[in-house]
């Protein structure tokens, strides 16, 4: 008589893994999915925002530096989830529900349409060059954070101008 011996199949990155590596240090999680670029940046940003706290009074570091952190921990689990789902699509030969079972092939999609913009990569750089100006005294950071809610009015600005093109 003989036992069948089954060997179940571990997908290939563990998402319990990925977000503890990356609360103990934030671009691990990155690293360990295998996005090197993606944890050097994540990592330059923490390292950022930590040589920036004790630079002044900042009121939304802390709380940007925090939502930053709680992000990249998201990030390193949806990203090892989204392999794991490729590796199980690639070993199905098809798309797979979230359970792993194979979904029948559907008729070919509609090509998505165009979308994004540079918008926020638009914020980023001038954040960036604020910051940068200001590293080198050339800004006067506390001047600046006075006018904070400029941020907040071109983001407005920004959504209704993305919805009424919506609508045309």
């Amino acid at each position: 008589m003989t036992d069948k011996i089954f060997i179940q199949n571990r997908p290939p990155k563990s998402p319990a893994a990925a977000g503890i590596l990356s609360g103990f240090f934030p671009g691990a999680g990155q690293l360990y999915n295998g996005e090197a670029p993606k944890a050097l940046i994540f990592f330059l940003i923490f390292a950022g925002a930590i040589t920036m706290m004790p630079h002044g009074p900042h009121p939304f570091l802390p709380l940007i530096f925090a939502a930053f952190y709680v992000y990249q921990i998201i990030e390193a689990v949806q990203t090892a989830t989204a392999i794991n789902r490729k590796a199980l699509e690639s070993a199905a030969g098809g798309p797979v529900d979230a359970a792993g079972t194979p979904v029948p092939a559907s008729p070919v999609p509609a090509p998505l349409p165009a979308q994004g913009s540079a918008f926020w990569g638009l914020i980023l750089i001038g954040l960036g060059v604020v910051f940068l100006l200001a590293n080198f005294d050339l800004v006067a950071i506390d001047r600046i954070w006075d006018f904070w809610p400029v941020i907040v009015i071109v983001i407005g600005l920004k959504m209704i101008f993305d919805y009424t093109r919506k609508k045309d």
